[in-house]
C-alpha cells in the first residue's frame, strides 16, 4: 500500500490484514517503486498524489521494467484521462476516492484469486 495518508493507510492495514493479507505501508512513490522491485509483494495499492514520485510515475516505471506485479489504483483524480492513462499503462484496477473499503478488499481478493489461477494454469 502506497499512500501519504497516515489514517487511510491504518484503515486499509485493518481491513486488509482482516481479511488474511499482509501489509506494508510506505509514504512515497519512491519507497513505493523499491517495494515492487523487492519482489516480496503480490499487489500494490497505490495512490495517484505522492510525495518524491507519483503514482502514475511508479505505475510507468514498472511497466517499463516488465514487472508483473498487479497495481490498484487508489485515488482521488476521478477525471477519465487519468483512469484510462492508469489503465493503459498496466494499472489492473482503478478505484476513486472516497470509496468503500470493502469494495478495495473484494477487488484485492478477486486480483490475487485470478493471478493465483494464472500461475496454476502456467504450471501445468
Amino acid at each position: 500500500m502506497a499512500d501519504d495518508d497516515d489514517l487511510l493507510g491504518e484503515l486499509l492495514r485493518f481491513k486488509l490484514e482482516a481479511a488474511g493479507h499482509d501489509v506494508t505501508i510506505v509514504e512515497d512513490g519512491q519507497s513505493a517503486l523499491q517495494a515492487a522491485r523487492s519482489g516480496k509483494h503480490d499487489l500494490m495499492v497505490l495512490d495517484s498524489m505522492m510525495p518524491v514520485l507519483s503514482g502514475p510515475q511508479v505505475l510507468r516505471a514498472l511497466t517499463e521494467e516488465g514487472s508483473a506485479l498487479p497495481v490498484v489504483m487508489l485515488t482521488a483524480r476521478k477525471g477519465q484521462d487519468d483512469v484510462l492513462d492508469a489503465l493503459s499503462a498496466g494499472a489492473r484496477d482503478y478505484l476513486t476516492k472516497p470509496f468503500i473499503p470493502d469494495e478495495l478488499v473484494a477487488r484485492v481478493n478477486t486480483i490475487l484469486k485470478n493471478e493465483g489461477n494464472r500461475v496454476a494454469s502456467a504450471d501445468h
